[in-house]
């Protein structure tokens, strides 16, 4: 009779420690959350001069552009390549031609996202080609004749 008593304390346990390590596993992701919230705030307020370099967070790319300049260097990147190039191909042109850190994947995130707008309006009005897509990319070609 002395097993059943054993085997239910020791499930009993069992659920415990369970539900223990739930517990424990929640206040670590809540905690990881924090770390990233703290993080992000750091970065916005870091003025160290080994961060002064960065490109900002939450920069306003329409206020770091003339009018018309990003359509322009997409469309000498074209011209110089000679052939038809994919979004990100152009957003890594524009951000060399600014010179701004190419390695930061943000900011190229940002500047390709703010370029499929210009060009897609671009398409609409003749001035750019529509190359179709490569690998789920969309291409962009001068435009014919």
């Amino acid at each position: 009779m002395a097993l059943p008593q054993v085997v239910a304390t020791l499930r009993a346990k069992r659920d415990e420690i369970e539900a223990h390590i739930i517990e424990l596993r929640r206040q670590l992701a809540m905690a990881e959350q924090d770390l990233s919230s703290v993080t992000a705030v750091l970065a916005l307020y870091d003025l160290s001069p080994s961060t002064q370099t960065r490109f900002p967070a939450y920069a306003h790319l329409n206020r770091l552009f003339a009018y018309g300049e990003m359509f322009g260097l997409c469309k000498t990147a074209l011209e110089e390549a000679g052939k038809p190039l994919t979004t990100r191909e152009l957003a890594l042109a524009v951000i060399r031609a600014k010179r701004w850190d190419e390695h930061d994947g943000q900011l190229r995130k940002a500047v390709a996202y703010r370029l499929i707008q210009s060009l897609t309006r671009a398409v609409r009005q003749g001035r750019i080609g529509d190359g179709g897509r490569r690998k789920n990319v969309r291409v962009w070609r001068l435009p014919t004749g």
